[in-house]
């Protein structure tokens, strides 16, 4: 059965995406089979992962509003073992859409309870906000991941963030908790990046994984080409925080963290 991580923050610019995407190649390029699901409306990790997303015939949308089973919705990508449950900007529409649905904040973890026997993880990417498609998430998963990006307003806004996940946990989702929290953006040059390293440490105290993402160039470029900085450029610095992430991530897993 998947492990299911919701990777969320509700600022944009943190690097949510990027993470997905390459978390999960990373994972895929060691025979893990993985399965991503775009719960945001700009389907940015769609296109990163090769899918034409103005092409697409079934989405995201159709499983959450119409009940079309996910197994017909799922496409192949461009990264080894990753599958993908594409969106588009029809999504968009789905916050309002959902409010008239009874159980609205469970409708994504029924669809792809259905195929949670078929990956070993499943990562849900969300959009930058505190809305019903973001509960869909953190009410469908075991855990979430936060990134924070290295700039001075690092952690505004996370106090809100944290009563999101706690009010999910409460009233909806019992067993979830924090997978851990990824630091991205990280130039070392600067004292500010190196400060905010410090401070979201001493805020989320023993959950920040130590594999810090960098700045790097080519890390930006690769979204433009339909692939993971893994595929992209795997002697990339990028590519080498991710497969590092990747490695400490697992590591937690089978010790139980």
């Amino acid at each position: 059965m998947a492990r299911i991580v919701t990777i969320f923050n509700q600022k944009g610019g943190v690097g949510k995406t990027t993470t997905v995407i390459n978390l999960a190649a990373a994972l895929g390029k060691k025979d893990f089979k993985v399965l991503v699901v775009d719960v945001d409306p700009q389907g940015n990790a769609t296109s990163g992962l090769g899918i034409d997303k103005k092409q697409l015939k079934l989405s995201t949308y159709d499983a959450l509003i119409n009940g079309t089973p996910v197994e017909g919705i799922i496409q192949n990508t461009t990264a080894k073992n990753v599958d993908i449950v594409p969106s588009n900007v029809e999504l968009a529409g789905a916050e309002i859409e959902l409010i008239e649905i009874p159980g609205r904040e469970l409708a994504l973890k029924q669809s792809i309870g259905a195929v949670e026997k078929l990956y070993d993880y499943i990562f849900i990417d969300c959009p930058p906000s505190l809305g019903l498609l973001s509960i869909n998430g953190l009410s469908a998963s075991h855990s979430v991941l936060i990134p924070i990006q290295c700039e001075y307003y690092a952690l505004e806004g996370v106090s809100q963030l944290m009563d999101t996940i706690m009010l999910v946990k409460r009233s909806l989702n019992p067993e979830l908790e924090i997978e851990g929290v990824v630091l991205s953006m990280f130039d070392g040059r600067t004292n500010l990046s190196i400060q905010v390293v410090d401070e979201v440490k001493k805020y989320f105290k023993g959950k920040v994984y130590t594999s810090i993402i960098p700045r790097n160039v080519r890390l930006a470029e690769a979204p433009s080409y339909g692939l993971s900085i893994i595929d992209y450029d795997p002697k990339s610095r990028g590519a080498e925080a991710y497969v590092e992430l990747a490695e400490e991530f697992l590591y937690l897993q089978e010790e139980g963290f």
